[in-house]
């Protein structure tokens, strides 16, 4: 199936975008495992940038902007759909309890003695206020007094001091929006195409050919990744979900009216009248994961911080419970434009503001897609923010390098020995290196210590595991910006990994981790299979699957083995750029455990083999190479020993060594002795 443009996420950002690329004339299609899972119809669609106090900046600018195309922007979506989306432009009132915060309030509000204002006076701010334009630089905020606002809002809490009154904030019932958005979408013919799980991108120098999903590859001219809090799982991308959990109550049929007519934003919570008479309350912030359901402390939470702002809901009967995960960035600040491909937008991160900046991010993103007009706000959301360089490059450590020991190396290697290493290079997958020692990132006490460590070992391929960095797992914090990519290949590896499907999944977040850090053309995984949790053996068969879909999707896959010469002519065979025997259990140290089958498997394979897991010393890692391996790989040799940076020397000078004897040839072994010196011409007495 081809497409102009593919989206990829069916909330309200991937739906706005879509209805506004699809009136601008393109065929867009709307990819969406489950519309009714997207975070629109876990909110509770307040337009909020002033009781939010968005701080100054590009992010409240956006903010502003959206917020003044809400009115025409919901109308024409009506228009096309003869449905309702409640807009509501209600205003949002901020009641605040302790005398010390009322200064606290916006540096740029607007103070008015409202002492005495009447009611219907205030209640004209409503209507008095004008529309804020695109351009706008202001909103006006206004303070009331203890006696104003309890005399502009009925029933408030004894506790409550004073208050902020927001004029412009609005609201959107934000599961009629969902509704209409979908119900658009379809009447202006762009393709909805539900219960459809994107599992990876398939891309070509720079460009995504195409989408991997549950139904096969979906290609078209462009691509808009808008999948809110699951962004992470297709690219490398800092965002997390921020659970929160949700309520709603119904107003009793014996109160004749709605006790509220505009949002209350208390501390910590907002309650959230609609005219069908339900008040919605939220929301907790919870950095839990997928987590799924409500949980009592939760919603009890909710519940007393409500009942503080307004009492009498108290009273109020429940109507339902529910809970949903906002897309959530380091910033808090959503990633918008351009991508490390050419035709890949993104349009992700909202956080907390997804249904708020819905129109904007529309605009700005088609703008972007179908006229290449960058806005000058989309510089500040760009994804390479999150990218920071190390202040100083990595230093090499040469050959003359001090250890901690205080001794110095001989200069090494000698010009022959250079000779001999220039004139057989490592070619793995058609890119060459000069090193044949790749090294990890995991088990060091320190990132200080992995990054001298990886110096002192002058390697050009370094392994890391996908999934530790991506959620910064303990000791890999940092990691991914704590080495200089524009001198050491990346190795991503699957590491963690139990079946084919998860490899294959983290195998193509690796691959745009890569890209991300700027080695556009990397398509190499270290590909790692591991059900077995004790011995931590890989799996023949999940392997032999995962890299034949690796292969056929494009990687250079390196795939980490048992010494097993069947399966790794059959691997192979299949297309694999390398095959990697253990030469005993990963981290046991126990050495070449498995010599007599790795040295069939050199003998047979017609690609590099990678003596990979068991290496615990230089001793070793010499006789590995002099066995006729390609290359090693050692980790935890280096970072378990008492002085990693040494060590990772040591290991380099064993491998070259070995290297170099086997290119030399060994003397044949004999069953007898053999003088070194000959026995013809000595002097006799």
């Amino acid at each position: 199936m081809t497409s102009e443009i593919v989206i990829i996420g069916g909330g309200v950002i991937g739906l706005a975008i879509a209805i506004e690329l699809k009136l601008r004339g393109t065929n867009v299609t709307v990819l969406c495992r489950d519309f009714q899972a997207a975070a629109t119809h876990a909110a509770a669609g307040m337009l909020a940038p002033d009781a939010e106090k968005i701080p100054d900046g590009a992010m409240r600018s956006l903010c502003w902007r959206s917020r003044a195309l809400y009115a025409d922007w919901t109308r024409k979506l009506e228009e096309l759909t003869s449905l309702n989306t409640n807009y509501w432009p209600c205003g949002i009132l901020t009641p605040v309890f302790e005398e010390d915060a009322l200064m606290r309030g916006r540096g740029d509000a607007k103070k008015e003695d409202t002492g005495t204002r009447g009611h219907g006076d205030a209640e004209k701010l409503l209507t008095a206020s004008p529309r804020l334009p695109l351009s706008a630089s202001s909103s006006p905020a206004y303070w009331l007094d203890k006696e104003a606002i309890h005399q502009y809002q009925l029933g408030l809490g004894a506790e409550v001091v004073g208050g902020w009154w927001y004029p412009e904030d609005a609201q959107v019932d934000n599961k009629a929006l969902a509704h209409v958005l979908r119900t658009a979408a379809e009447s202006v013919g762009v393709e909805l195409k539900d219960g459809v799980t994107v599992e990876g991108f398939l891309q070509q120098q720079g460009q995504v050919i195409g989408v991997q999903t549950n139904a096969g590859v979906i290609r078209a001219a462009h691509y808009v990744l808008a999948s809110g809090a699951w962004s992470n799982e297709l690219l490398p991308l800092p965002v997390r979900p921020r659970k929160g959990q949700m309520l709603s109550l119904r107003v009793p049929e014996f109160v004749p009216e709605l006790p509220l007519k505009r949002i209350l934003f208390g501390q910590n919570i907002y309650i959230v009248p609609r005219r069908d008479r339900s008040l919605i309350i939220g929301a907790t912030n919870e950095d839990v994961g997928f987590t799924p359901h409500n949980t009592p402390d939760g919603i009890q939470t909710l519940l007393q911080a409500a009942i503080r702002v307004y009492p009498q809901l108290k009273n109020y009967p429940i109507q339902e419970f529910w809970w949903g995960f906002r897309p959530g960035t380091p910033d808090e600040l959503p990633i918008l434009g351009a991508s490390h491909c050419q035709n890949l937008t993104l349009a992700a991160g909202h956080y907390r503001n997804g249904i708020l900046l819905a129109p904007i991010t529309a605009a700005l993103i088609a703008d972007f897609v179908l006229e290449q007009k960058s806005d000058p706000l989309l510089a500040n959301f760009h994804y390479s923010r999150f990218q920071s360089q190390p202040s100083t490059p990595t230093p090499m450590l040469t050959h003359s390098a001090n250890f901690s020991n205080g001794h110095r190396t001989s200069p090494l290697p000698t010009d022959a020995m250079n000779r001999v290493s220039r004139n057989s290079p490592l070619v793995i997958a058609g890119k060459t290196f000069q090193s044949r020692l790749m090294t990890g990132t995991g088990k060091y006490r320190s990132i200080e210590e992995m990054q001298q460590s990886i110096a002192a070992s002058e390697c050009e391929i370094v392994t890391v595991a996908v999934r530790r960095v991506q959620t910064k797992a303990p000791g890999h914090e940092g990691l991914a910006e704590a080495l200089d990519w524009t001198k050491i290949w990346m190795l991503p590896n699957t590491a963690g990994c139990q079946t084919a499907e998860e490899a294959i999944r983290v195998a193509r977040l690796g691959r745009e981790m890569a890209k991300l850090l700027g080695q556009e053309d990397n398509n190499f995984i270290k590909l790692e299979v591991i059900p077995d949790t004790k011995y931590l053996l890989p799996d023949p068969i999940g392997t032999l699957q995962a890299a034949e879909q690796l292969v056929k999707e494009g990687f250079a896959v390196l795939p980490y083995i048992n010494a097993d010469p069947m399966l790794a002519k059959r691997l192979e065979d299949v297309g694999c750029a390398t095959v990697m025997p253990l030469a005993s259990p990963i981290g046991s140290g126990q050495g070449l455990k498995t010599t007599a089958n790795i040295q069939i498997i050199i003998e047979n394979a017609g690609i590099p083999v990678v003596v990979d897991a068991g290496i615990g010393s230089p001793s070793e890692a010499a006789q590995a190479m002099e066995l006729g391996a390609d290359a090693l790989l050692i980790n935890s040799a280096i970072a378990l020993a008492q002085n990693p940076a040494a060590m990772a020397r040591a290991m380099n000078l064993a491998t070259i060594a070995g290297r170099l004897a086997y290119l030399a040839g060994r003397m044949p072994i004999k069953d007898y002795a053999s003088a070194s010196s000959p026995l013809t011409g000595t002097i006799t007495s």
